[in-house]
């Protein structure tokens, strides 16, 4: 299980400058003003630590800070933190990695 210890995301400069460069269109993705700098919630999956569950990969919620499992994971619980409360943009919460991805326009803001 891959874990971040890392709490803080600043992301919203990130996607604001490519919004500013003309990279990223509102018209491309309109939900990019929900995106925060987040703490982030756990240094885990915080649903599967509930659990006992296991994960593969870590993506963090831009609107609230949440931390959960990706798609490939059994739980799928960053997906989950989506539908239920339709917090639509997520980034890689992986040491690494730091694509950002909107679940309603189903894009790649920053890769």
């Amino acid at each position: 299980m891959i874990t971040n210890p890392n709490p803080h995301v600043h992301a919203s400069d990130r996607i604001y400058a490519q919004v500013e460069s003309g990279q990223l269109k509102p018209e491309t993705c309109s939900h990019y003003s929900q995106v925060q700098d987040v703490e982030a919630s756990s240094s885990g999956c915080e649903d599967c630590l509930k659990i006992g569950g296991e994960w593969l990969n870590l993506r963090v919620c831009l609107t609230c800070g949440h931390v959960g499992c990706c798609d490939s994971s059994p739980n799928r619980h960053a997906s989950a933190h989506y539908h239920a409360t339709g917090h639509p943009i997520i980034q890689s919460f992986n040491p690494g990695e730091t694509w950002i991805y909107c679940y309603p326009d189903d894009i790649i803001l920053v890769d």
